[in-house]
């Protein structure tokens, strides 16, 4: 092989993991929602590193068993309207609409993903990372919806009586999902309620799929190999 080639090969072998690139994106996300959650050039910065996500989402359903077309159908006006948003924020708030639909139907794809075969590949080892980050990200969305169309359903945090800011409430999210539970934010009327109780089956559910999966595949491959 020659040393043009080398550069092909890497490029295939990235193709092959676009799981690894979402879940990436979402981590890197954590760390700008450190940085610059707040901040004037904050919310620029983190709304257009929010449509990179929304593309990388896209990519990872076209490399899915699901179909293509409606995730550009949700995408699409999710970036649009988040960066609508930085003029306007009434439209924010429908943009998060979008962007959790988008990020419900992908980790969907994943999940299909991951069990249409009897092997566990690197993507989607990295798919399970990313499928959790999606799930998380959807129900804080769906949390923000939630706040502004039924104020004061989340308490608790610094500023009591202010609405949540999105970092908060992906704490309560990933907090919920995970079964960690610290507390601190907690919803407080019948609709924040009703969606924390939907993402704690959503959490169980796709804890206890993921167990069953690999212990599956483990017994299958050690009957094989008994077999053989």
């Amino acid at each position: 092989m020659s040393n043009r080639s080398f550069p092909f090969v890497r490029k295939q072998r990235l193709a092959r993991h676009p799981s690894a690139f979402l879940l990436a994106a979402q981590l890197l996300s954590l760390a700008l929602y450190a940085a610059f959650d707040g901040t004037p050039s904050g919310r620029v910065l983190l709304s257009s590193f929010g449509v990179l996500v929304l593309v990388l989402a896209v990519w990872v359903v076209n490399r899915s068993p699901a179909i293509n077309w409606i995730a550009w159908l949700l995408a699409a006006p999710a970036a649009a309207l988040s960066l609508l948003g930085l003029v306007n924020p009434d439209l924010l708030v429908w943009g998060a609409l979008f962007e959790a639909a988008l990020y419900f139907y992908t980790a969907g794809s994943l999940i299909a993903y991951m069990l249409g075969d009897y092997q566990v590949t690197v993507d989607e080892l990295f798919a399970v990372g990313a499928t959790f980050t999606l799930l998380a990200w959807g129900f804080a969305y769906l949390y923000l919806v939630c706040q502004a169309w039924s104020p004061g359903s989340f308490a608790g945090g610094p500023n009591p009586g202010q609405p949540r800011t999105f970092v908060e409430l992906l704490f309560l999210s990933s907090t919920n999902l995970s079964a960690t539970g610290l507390s601190d934010i907690v919803p407080v009327t019948p609709p924040g309620r009703v969606l924390a109780i939907l993402e704690q089956f959503t959490g169980i559910g796709y804890v206890a799929m993921v167990v069953s999966r690999l212990v599956g595949l483990t017994i299958t491959r050690r009957d094989r190999k008994r077999a053989s």
